[in-house]
């Protein structure tokens, strides 16, 4: 398994400080949050994100993704929302990224209109990702929060450039167990976000196992090999503690759930003595 945290958990930070902190607590990764307020956004000319791409390999980890704010499946016109994912893809790309991170943002129209919006793009968008060498990935969030919506979506997509980035939080909160989100997401899956909170009233984050999220039934339905990245939002909630103090913990909290899983998987395999 391989490990990531966003830097939405760092906001402001520079890109070379995040990867030092990625690298110094065993992480591989990073999840760039793609926003002006950021180091690194859509809009950054080509020299930062080549200085961007050097800080990142430079400290010996790479970028798992990059985290747009395109919202597919909202209301209005599609070629401001296929100009911002060619943006994103774009950005991946020069970073070496695979995936870019976008959201459903179906508000409050009907089910059927917000999913035929974000099929329609995302089978627009995703033989341009594809040939980036990109994989767009729709968050389970906000409209789509459940594998169910964002898998009836991607269903209908059907293309190798579109898949999903299942986020723990918010399937939950929708009242999927993780055994059903990972069974509906399927093939579509790229990576898993994980993070942890007091309650469904109170989403102020904590350090990994600190909270109620089933954080390790979902780890254990993780593709081998693949990427768990944590997604601390400290940006939404200043008051949290900060993340750097916490990221050795977490990554060794995501380490003994990917062993018990390994074990568990071990022990219920044909002809085990346990």
């Amino acid at each position: 398994m391989r490990y990531a945290f966003s830097t939405l958990g760092v906001p402001g930070t520079s890109l070379a400080r995040s990867a030092r902190l990625a690298a110094e607590h065993g992480y591989d990764g990073l999840e760039l949050r793609a926003h002006s307020e950021e180091p690194l956004h859509p809009g950054s000319p080509h020299a930062d994100r080549a200085a961007g791409l050097r800080a990142v390999t430079g400290a010996g980890v790479s970028v798992l993704a990059v985290a747009g704010y395109a919202r597919v499946a909202a209301a209005g016109e599609d070629a401001p929302v296929l100009a911002e994912l060619r943006d994103l893809v774009r950005l991946a790309a020069d970073l070496e990224a695979p995936y870019v991170r976008v959201f459903p943002g179906g508000g409050d129209l009907p089910e059927a209109e917000a999913d035929a919006h974000a099929a329609r793009r995302l089978c627009a968008a995703a033989p341009f990702a594809a040939r980036h060498g990109v994989r767009i990935l729709l968050e389970t969030h906000d409209s789509h929060r459940t594998a169910a919506a964002t898998a009836r979506v991607l269903d209908s997509v059907g293309h190798p450039g579109a898949g999903a980035l299942w986020d723990v939080l918010h399937t939950w909160l929708g009242g999927e167990a993780p055994a059903e989100s990972c069974r509906l997401l399927g093939g579509h899956l790229g990576y898993l976000q994980v993070k942890d909170v007091a309650s469904a009233r109170e989403l102020t984050p904590l350090g990994l196992g600190a909270g109620v999220l089933p954080l390790a039934e979902a780890v254990a339905r993780a593709p081998a090999g693949g990427w768990l990245c944590w997604e601390y939002e400290k940006r939404w909630y200043p008051e949290a503690a900060e993340l750097a103090g916490g990221l050795a913990a977490g990554r060794e909290h995501l380490v003994r759930l990917v062993a018990a899983a390994g074990q568990a998987e071990r022990a219920r395999r044909p002809g085990s003595t346990g």
